[in-house]
């Protein structure tokens, strides 16, 4: 008896310090790491608002207007900013607001629409750029923590939580290539939240959110990032060059209806440019025979440890490497598989 009153009372006594903890304005542990990731992270999130032109009907004078609007988060204090390529498609104008509510005219640096990523510039001082800590999308699991935060439906600067449903999902870029290795979420993410940071738990960078699985358009728990490894592989590119590098092998392939319609798997090579990895190796394209009649070239089948389907296969391949590296290159030549080492040649 005295061993189950002691029970009660312990229970009793827990009871009235959680409504205790409450009234005095005390957080759960995550409660407080939500409260913390937000306070961190917050003022790395910019509002960024799409302008295009358009002319007045009655007095036919041409004027901006907003075309659309979105996210987008400080990369570093040099006043780049990162966002979706599909949050500033066509834009005449960017304007980049950012916490403090100051607006900052906008400069495209670098567009890679096969990975729906973008840099901006802004000419902001330093001392208000703060930029978003950069995390490690290879090591996450599912079921971890995340933290979305965002615009959405022009509503700044808006958190949301959820977990890391799913790894390695594909998703569509805006030119149609598959944006690979996604990370799928079920942190509320609507239009607006496009371009925005997921975080982990730390506050740290973990993937850019860039669209939603939705028939009516607004979150249904099925949201997809772009994962910073990738994103940590892109933007210094697009901040150098403006566009992301690909090393090439020196082919023109054929066209990917031609191979489908006849039932090819692999890249075709319709021609072999001189001078190149390919011609050096020895690969051969689309040849006539001694009847004159087009005889199949080579077909690559595989670069490095990637299997090679398709063109986008091909392309997803090289870009996981720079020039100077040294790839195996499968391909199929008259029904064998034959292997080449190439030296990836910069494009």
């Amino acid at each position: 008896m005295t061993s189950l009153l002691n029970r009660l009372a312990a229970t009793v006594l827990l009871a009235v310090t959680a409504v205790t903890a409450a009234a005095a304005g005390f957080s759960t542990d995550d409660e407080t790491n939500n409260i913390q990731v937000f306070k961190q992270a917050s003022p790395s999130v910019v509002y960024v608002t799409n302008m295009t032109v358009v002319r007045d009907p009655r007095s036919f004078n041409l004027q901006s207007v907003p075309r659309g609007s979105g996210t987008g988060f400080v990369w570093n204090d040099r006043g780049y900013i990162v966002t979706n390529f599909h949050v500033i498609e066509g834009a005449r104008e960017i304007t980049i607001t950012l916490q403090d509510q100051t607006s900052w005219q906008a400069k495209v640096v670098g567009l890679a629409p096969e990975k729906d990523l973008a840099v901006l510039h802004i000419k902001a001082p330093g001392d208000k750029l703060q930029p978003l800590a950069l995390g490690d999308s290879a090591s996450l699991t599912v079921g971890r923590k995340v933290l979305a935060i965002g615009n959405p439906f022009g509503l700044d600067t808006t958190l949301t939580v959820g977990v890391v449903s799913a790894l390695g999902r594909e998703i569509q870029a805006p030119n149609n290539r598959k944006i690979r290795n996604v990370i799928q979420t079920d942190a509320a993410i609507n239009p607006g939240n496009s371009g925005g940071p997921l975080l982990n738990s730390e506050a740290q960078l973990i993937g850019v959110n860039t669209a939603i699985f939705s028939p009516s358009g607004a979150s249904v728990g099925i949201g997809f990032a772009i994962p910073v490894d990738t994103v940590k592989r892109i933007v210094p590119q697009l901040i150098a060059h403006g566009r992301l590098l690909r090393p090439v092998l020196g082919i023109e392939v054929a066209p990917q209806q031609w191979a489908r319609r006849n039932g090819i798997k692999g890249v075709p090579v319709l021609r072999v440019m001189p001078g190149l990895p390919a011609d050096a190796g020895g690969l051969e394209g689309i040849k006539r025979n001694a009847w004159g009649a087009l005889e199949l070239g080579d077909i690559i089948i595989g670069v490095g440890s990637q299997v090679v389907e398709n063109y986008d296969d091909l392309l997803a391949a090289l870009e996981r490497h720079k020039p100077g590296d040294r790839v195996e290159v499968a391909f199929v030549r008259a029904g064998e598989i034959r292997q080449r080492t190439l030296t990836l040649a910069p494009p």
